[in-house]
């Protein structure tokens, strides 16, 4: 899949879940394993800003690129907000005094989490106060963005989640110390070009648009990309351009209906930019919430159908979008994945601050 979304951490695993063996997937323990103990996987800030895992050979690239792009502009936010909330008068002082901090105290020492840090380190004293006297608004500590500052830049890296595998309890560890070695970002051409061809590998034919957003990129650099991996221009059946790796033209044949239910923010759900030609353009506003976030969906054929959600006692049960019927055996198909998941999930019920409108109206007793 290239990388998995990991903004929420039950996504890692039900995305692993759905893509193993389902008489005998791998348990949430076994996925913590591969993150905690093998670290063959990692936790990296990247593309649009966005946590994702990844694997460890891909680290240099999405270093050398996404997360380097992401680091630049989270700096210059917090140099601005530093000095335009009185925090400090020269917020370039003040940040790198507050990286240095953290780096000092992480160096040698068990995982962290970002509380301990906060009280531990008077160099990460500061909030930001947004929207004043507005319900919304509130003030924000400064020492949660410094962490993702480091991340961005590779310096210090997600350990082992301090919580359920369902909630994000991050502790932070330092990534030299925690990967064994010190990572060597790629040139920025040289990373963003290895993810194009991660990219089309997994996801493949996709226009230039659909490239673009996913890296977060530039157009300039995403069209550089696919020139640097001599990708080969495709047409689809709108007659638009996509584009596919030279090694991956041959004609894919008929593939037998397939049912699947996948998790909010599920990587093939985020894969592309344009998605009608999975999703109804009027199912879109049902499935995803207002800044582009998927909730769960669930899939027949090639197509989401509709959203999936649990009751109290952790059943899952399918809700078919309106609109949408469902043929005999797509329902079958979909009741057989549901039962599944049920036991796999064996009574753990998965909460997500990113429950699409169908989810949320079809929220059961």
């Amino acid at each position: 899949m290239t990388v998995l979304h990991a903004t929420e951490a039950a996504t890692v695993h039900l995305a692993v879940r759905a893509r193993t063996d389902p008489e005998a997937p791998p348990a949430p323990e076994d996925v913590d394993r591969v993150l905690g103990e093998d670290r063959s996987l990692v936790k990296q800030l990247a593309m649009r800003r966005t946590l994702f895992v990844l694997p460890r050979d891909l680290l240099p690239a999405v270093l050398g690129s996404a997360s380097a792009r992401v680091a630049q502009t989270q700096r210059r936010a917090l140099v601005r907000d530093v000095e335009r909330h009185g925090v400090a008068p020269d917020g370039e002082a003040w940040v790198d005094r507050a990286r240095s901090g953290v780096l000092d105290r992480l160096t040698g020492a068990a995982p962290t989490n970002a509380r301990q840090l906060r009280e531990e380190l008077p160099e990460l004293a500061g909030q930001v106060v947004h929207a004043p006297g507005k319900s919304y608004g509130g003030a924000a500590p400064l020492a949660p963005r410094v962490l993702t500052l480091l991340g961005a830049e590779g310096l210090v890296v997600r350990g082992p989640n301090a919580g359920h595998w369902r909630l994000n309890r991050p502790t932070w560890v330092l990534a030299d110390e925690w990967l064994g070695g010190q990572v060597e970002p790629t040139g920025t051409a040289e990373g963003y070009a290895e993810l194009v061809r991660r990219w089309l590998r997994t996801f493949g034919p996709g226009t230039l648009e659909d490239l673009q957003w996913w890296l977060g990129s530039t157009r300039t650099a995403a069209r550089a990309a696919l020139a640097a991996v001599d990708a080969v221009p495709v047409a689809l059946d709108d007659g638009s351009t996509a584009w596919l790796l030279p090694d991956d033209l041959d004609p894919v044949g008929p593939v037998e209906p397939w049912a699947a239910l996948l998790p909010t923010l599920d990587p093939t759900t985020m894969g592309w930019r344009g998605r009608d030609f999975y999703l109804d353009a009027r199912l879109r506003p049902l499935l995803f919430d207002t800044n582009g976030n998927a909730g769960t969906t669930a899939w027949w054929d090639g197509r989401v159908v509709g959203a999936w959600v649990q009751d109290d006692e952790g059943v899952v049960q399918v809700v078919a979008a309106p609109g949408v019927r469902l043929p005999a055996e797509a329902r079958r198909a979909l009741d057989v994945e549901a039962d599944r998941l049920t036991r796999w999930l064996d009574g753990v019920r998965v909460g997500t601050v990113y429950p699409s409108p169908l989810m949320r109206h079809a929220r059961l007793p």
